[in-house]
């Protein structure tokens, strides 16, 4: 099932996270999934069902990548659960486009429980959900039970599922107290599930009905098997940092690595480490390099990852791995391996899908402002160029065998673009 709202804010994420909890405590195994390019929900269901969580974008990755992992990654589960991207009807573009939780439940025909904000709210729950089944009902997609939040009371909850029920609507399935703990926030969304213990949400969660036995599976043969190719990083040795500031990654990228046919290993630039030995490649995801300036700032394993660059050896980096190999963030020294510096700043800076020349796609989002610098020899010289070609969004830097930009790719949408940039 679908977990979506009626728009961001309505609390989606603390009723998937709720509803996983309250799964898992009747024994129940659930495969948990996030829709659109998020990688901070995904710890938060990761660290709700015990197990790795998926992202699923229709516009990222495709229709058949999207039914492909949705069907791969739930065969060993009692149910799939996906959590919704804004509200249902958000995305790139349009009432329900492409990238939209409204086109991703299109794609893999999955039911969907609505969200909705009910704070103060009697008879304006039925406009309000009418309105929301009539469209996507247009779209093919089915809405077969709301889920209130912020409720009132006990009584409150019957009102809603009364008038639901008198408008021959889709039934109050389940509702959550007003008074059930919320998340807390940063600028890029929800805090990281170590920055403060999982709460025990299921308290506050009540479900009206067992709903969970519509939940459709899907056959083994509806999922097309893919031909066999030949690994395209056989053999290569990829060191990838990961700590607490470098921490956002796509589950499917690292599988993808591997199935590469490429060996993974880990290091952290926290904790000062050196690039492993005899490494042939090196990604630096983004997460939160500014929450972790100073430590970053004395970091030893810039050192060894300047070595690696002027080896012509290849480095991928993305948004904070980017940030942190220039001259300064905030003014804190950084690894200064190419010329720019980073701000952080309180709006948005860059949001949106992109595309690069060769079919590559990725996302880009963050607040924090590169500001290039020209003064440098390899510039004058046009050592340092844009990294990638795109229509819209940032060009990144490339320096030797380094690629860094503010954006975050998905590996498998083009494999034979991804897999040069990790081989010399």
């Amino acid at each position: 099932m679908l977990i979506a709202g009626t728009q961001s804010g309505c609390g989606k994420t603390t009723i998937t996270l709720a509803l996983m909890q309250a799964l898992r405590a009747r024994g129940l195994v659930v495969a948990p999934f996030k829709a659109g390019p998020d990688f901070l929900d995904p710890m938060w269901h990761t660290a709700a069902c015990n197990r790795p969580c998926y992202n699923l974008d229709s516009r990222m990755m495709g229709e058949a990548e999207c039914r492909r992992l949705r069907h791969e990654k739930s065969t060993d589960a009692d149910l799939a659960i996906i959590e919704g991207v804004m509200g249902l009807f958000d995305g790139a573009s349009g009432v329900g486009g492409v990238g939209s939780a409204a086109d991703l439940a299109r794609v893999l025909e999955e039911d969907v429980l609505l969200t909705v904000n009910a704070k103060g709210m009697g008879g304006s729950i039925v406009p309000l959900v009418e309105g929301f089944v009539r469209r996507a009902k247009q779209m093919g997609v089915r809405i077969v039970g709301i889920i209130a939040n912020w409720v009132g009371s006990t009584h409150h909850a019957e009102l809603l599922g009364d008038l639901l029920h008198n408008e021959s609507l889709p039934p109050l399935v389940a509702w959550m107290e007003k008074d059930a703990p919320e998340l807390a926030e940063r600028h890029l969304g929800l805090v990281m599930p170590d920055a403060g213990d999982m709460p025990d949400l299921s308290r506050y969660f009540h479900m009206q009905q067992d709903f969970t036995a519509e939940a459709r599976r899907r056959g083994e043969d509806e999922i097309s098997e893919e031909s066999a190719t030949a690994p395209l990083l056989h053999d290569k040795k990829i060191a990838i940092a990961q700590d607490a500031a470098f921490c956002f990654i796509y589950a499917a990228n690292l599988e993808w690595l591997q199935q590469q046919g490429a060996e993974i290993t880990f290091f952290s630039p926290l904790a000062g480490e050196s690039v492993p030995e005899n490494t042939d490649a090196v990604w630096l995801p983004g997460g939160y390099p500014e929450l972790h300036l100073k430590s970053l700032g004395q970091s030893s394993s810039w050192q060894s990852i300047r070595e690696l660059i002027e080896d012509d050896k290849p480095l991928l980096a993305e948004c904070g791995g980017m940030m942190v190999l220039g001259a300064t963030i905030d003014g804190v020294p950084m690894a200064n391996l190419l010329p720019f510096f980073c701000t952080m700043q309180s709006r948005l800076a860059g949001l949106g899908y992109r595309e690069e020349a060769n079919g590559a796609l990725g996302h880009e989002f963050h607040h924090s402002k590169r500001e290039d610098l020209f003064t440098t020899e390899a510039q004058r010289h046009g050592e340092v160029k844009a990294a990638f070609q795109l229509d819209r969004g940032d060009h990144g830097l490339r320096y030797r065998n380094l690629r860094a930009s503010y954006i975050h790719w998905y590996f498998p949408s083009q494999p034979q673009a991804v897999a040069s940039w990790f081989r010399t």
